[in-house]
């Protein structure tokens, strides 16, 4: 855990100073327990953030660990995670293959297959075809506008 920025006393500090400004500021419109309890609820809000910022400060100021601690706390991990063993499969020969590969010289050592050879038949959807009159579709259209 990191060390603390200064003391508690700032907290209660910075808790006092929202308890006074809130209670001047309240008293002058609402009743005396009124203002007292915002300011008592005042002062721990002020003390919590308090309280948070001197945590903040203290992490981001906190002096880091000297070589020396870090390598005397690490003695027997010293080798650990610093070897990566990995071996990758011999894909020389495929990689060969793809570089040598063009399109040109496929189509030269092999004819074009015909659509029944390969299965691939194009799409063919039927053609919307009007069966009805315009007159007939205006008149349907005429009979449901009135209802």
């Amino acid at each position: 855990m990191t060390t603390l920025f200064g003391t508690i006393r700032i907290n209660f500090v910075f808790g006092l100073i929202g308890l006074v400004y809130t209670f001047f500021v309240s008293y002058s419109s609402n009743l005396l327990s009124t203002s007292l309890y915002r300011a008592g609820t005042a002062f721990v809000i002020w003390f919590v953030i308090a309280f948070i910022c001197r945590w903040v400060l203290g992490y981001v100021l906190a002096p880091t660990q000297s070589a020396e601690d870090h390598s005397q706390q690490n003695v027997g991990t010293e080798h650990k995670g610093t070897q990566l063993d990995i071996t990758a499969p011999d894909d020389d020969e495929e990689l060969r293959n793809l570089l040598k590969y063009s399109p040109q010289e496929e189509s030269k050592s092999e004819p074009k297959k015909s659509a029944a050879e390969t299965g691939f038949e194009p799409l063919n959807p039927p053609k919307l075809v009007r069966t009805k009159d315009a007159e007939e579709l205006a008149k349907a259209v005429r009979h449901l506008s009135d209802n």
